[in-house]
């Protein structure tokens, strides 16, 4: 028989949905069949909102829940896990994925840039966690995935603070490992440098981004970036019951780069 990950009857809340890594994990929960809840900044009219719905009805048959949500916005949370409980009764998996790169210098980097930063790439993360407890626990066999980042293993210099966050992810897997198990089992993913649109960006920043992206790609024993679906796959595979003994790690993705010591 194939290797299967059937996920019907459960349903994943997503952060990020619309867009890069989290659109991607939407989609293979999607293949996998769960019901999914899913938030971003955009407007419910926006393009990127409809591509969404469109994409997930033509994966599963079933249509998602969107609620417009800022993840760094405390009442935004509660309301959008609200409605997912509302819309399906339930919450299994929490996909904890909405961030975005911070990247200043130690020196340079501004009081209002450290704390956007906090509350976007750590304080969110715990405050979403925090709200689907009750509801996780309640699943019985409640799942959360932290989206990581390779900065948490070894990072670049001018990429404070957002490194400093995705540290602390780590140590958050760990407490909540500790603290809610055995009812909810709780992992992450640090992905390295993935195909998506913030790369892109962080591409552009150089004088000659083709000629930055071929270095990049260079330094990896496998000699491409990742893509979006590779990381959305390790999340439902990491909600399954095939991964039912991993807990309070944090696995990190990056195409062989932690294994290189010198370039």
């Amino acid at each position: 028989m194939p290797f299967e990950i059937n996920l019907t009857g459960k349903t994943a809340l997503i952060t990020g949905v619309t867009s890069g890594i989290g659109a991607a994990i939407a989609a293979m929960y999607a293949k996998a069949n769960a019901n999914i809840a899913g938030c971003a900044l955009e407007a419910e009219d926006a393009s990127s909102v409809q591509a969404f719905r469109e994409q997930m009805y033509e994966l599963s048959g079933k249509y998602p829940l969107y609620v417009q949500t800022d993840v760094t916005m405390l009442d935004q949370l509660e309301n959008f896990v609200q409605k997912t409980v509302t819309h399906f009764g339930s919450i299994d998996i929490l996909a904890s994925n909405a961030g975005a790169n911070v990247f200043r210098g130690a020196a340079t980097c501004s009081p209002s840039d450290w704390q956007y930063n906090l509350d976007l790439n750590l304080t969110s993360h715990w405050h979403i966690a925090r709200l689907c407890k009750p509801w996780l626990e309640q699943s019985g066999q409640g799942v959360i995935v932290f989206n990581a980042s390779c900065h948490a293993f070894s990072t670049l210099s001018g990429s404070f603070p957002y490194n400093i966050a995705k540290t602390g992810l780590t140590a958050l897997v760990q407490s909540l490992t500790i603290e809610w198990g055995p009812n909810i089992r709780v992992v992450g993913v640090a992905p390295g440098f993935i195909d998506t649109r913030l790369n892109i960006e962080y591409f552009n920043t150089f004088p000659d981004p083709a000629q930055e992206r071929q270095n990049t790609i260079n330094k990896f024993p496998l000699k491409r970036l990742g893509t979006p679906e590779e990381i959305g796959a390790w999340f439902v595979f990491l909600s399954s019951d095939y991964a039912a003994f991993a807990g309070g790690q944090v696995y990190l993705v990056d195409g062989g780069r932690s294994a290189v010591m010198f370039d």
